[in-house]
């Protein structure tokens, strides 16, 4: 693995602004923030699976320009990109990727009053303990989850009843199709379960920062809409408790399920909940409960969650359970965790491809029991199900 450096220089901004661009390699450089460049580098490490071969060239950004710079240089020499954040949601091919790998390590924690502001590369846990300390609600309850900042608005990240969809103002990001920076309103980003704008088009749009508005709730969490939550703090959901308890009581639960990160429990070795959870039609509904009455008993009822007019969400783990795969399921290095059925893990010697052979046995596994075709959560490079 090679070590170098690549200096930027100033180019015209959109709308008079001041943007960085890297030069194409047979351009002279110019002298400016050094941007750390490897070559052959290993991906793996970058990742939450630590699976996955090498990149052609990796990059690192450590500011919104070098970002822009980096992905504008990629764009105009037409070379693949890969962008990193957390890599807490990517399943890397085990031959790598054949282009730029572009890590966005960029800082920036703002309050303003019950405004809080994001730069993408920030750590999504940490931000949420500092606005717990700063007592303000509304994310909570999504403490534990691992990645940067950068990434929650694409996936529309959500657990234990909060999702960032329902707290973020504002999204900045540059626009790779007009080559401008552009800020979309939350109405303009395409929220749904684990969806938005971002991940629909995901050459479009380098989520640059996120803006969000909380809740001044006089140290009180927002309201807990989530059955198990409330369960575990001895209150009903709809109720408010103190701030800290609430998150100390979801990184409990998420820890229980091997869903916080830990370098020596393997079960944490995954992309936390590898498939969503299915929405399906009343009419597909009412299809799945036939066929689980006649596969399970007709006193066994599916879970059934109501999502939007003529819709209905199950459970994906509930379903992986009740087709055979249970709790550490496998014997190879790519198993089922041992604490929840929804994540799939990397015992610490698995491939990449263990790991889908695992996964593509689970899908028709459920698909054979239920009919049901269970979709990956994570974003796979180089590979598919």
């Amino acid at each position: 693995m090679r070590a170098t450096t690549r200096a930027c220089g100033p180019l015209s901004g959109p709308k008079g602004g001041r943007t960085h661009a890297c030069p194409a390699p047979s351009q002279p450089s110019r002298t400016l923030e050094p941007v750390q460049e490897l070559h052959d580098a290993p991906l793996a490490p970058l990742t939450t699976f630590r699976l996955g071969g090498p990149a052609t060239r990796l990059l690192t950004a450590t500011t919104d320009d070098e970002v822009i710079a980096a992905v504008r240089e990629a764009d105009e020499a037409g070379t693949p990109l890969l962008l990193i954040g957390g890599g807490s949601n990517l399943v890397i091919g085990d031959k790598g990727f054949e282009g730029t790998a572009l890590v966005i390590a960029t800082k920036g924690f703002s309050l303003d009053g019950t405004s809080l502001e994001l730069a993408a590369g920030e750590i999504w846990t940490d931000a949420v303990a500092r606005t717990v300390e700063a007592g303000l609600a509304g994310i909570e309850c999504l403490a534990g989850i691992p990645g940067s900042a950068g990434a929650t608005p694409i996936q529309n990240v959500g657990a234990y009843g909060q999702e960032v969809s329902s707290t973020i103002t504002e999204v900045v990001a540059y626009d790779r199709r007009t080559g401008e920076t552009v800020t979309l309103a939350n109405e303009d980003c395409a929220f749904s379960y684990r969806h938005s704008r971002f991940k629909s088009d995901p050459e479009r749009y380098v989520v640059l920062r996120v803006r969000f508005a909380l809740e001044d709730a006089e140290g009180l969490s927002a309201p807990l809409r989530y059955a198990e939550t409330a369960r575990a703090l001895g209150v009903e959901p709809g109720d408010r408790v103190p701030l800290a308890r609430a998150r100390e009581t979801v990184l409990k639960l998420r820890a229980g399920k091997g869903m916080v990160l830990d370098p020596e429990d393997h079960d944490t070795w995954s992309a936390g909940s590898f498939f969503t959870n299915p929405i399906l039609t009343d009419t597909d509904f009412a299809a799945f409960r036939a066929r689980v009455h006649e596969r399970l008993g007709d006193g066994v009822e599916p879970p059934a969650y109501p999502a939007g007019d003529g819709h209905t969400k199950t459970s994906a783990a509930w379903l992986i359970d009740k087709a055979g795969f249970t709790k550490g399921y496998g014997d190879g290095p790519a198993r089922i965790s041992t604490k929840h059925t929804l994540a799939l893990t990397n015992r610490g010697s698995a491939t990449t491809e263990d790991l889908l052979a695992l996964a593509r046995e689970v899908v028709a596994g459920v698909h054979e029991a239920f009919g049901i075709t269970l979709v990956n959560e994570p974003v796979t490079v180089g590979v598919s199900l």
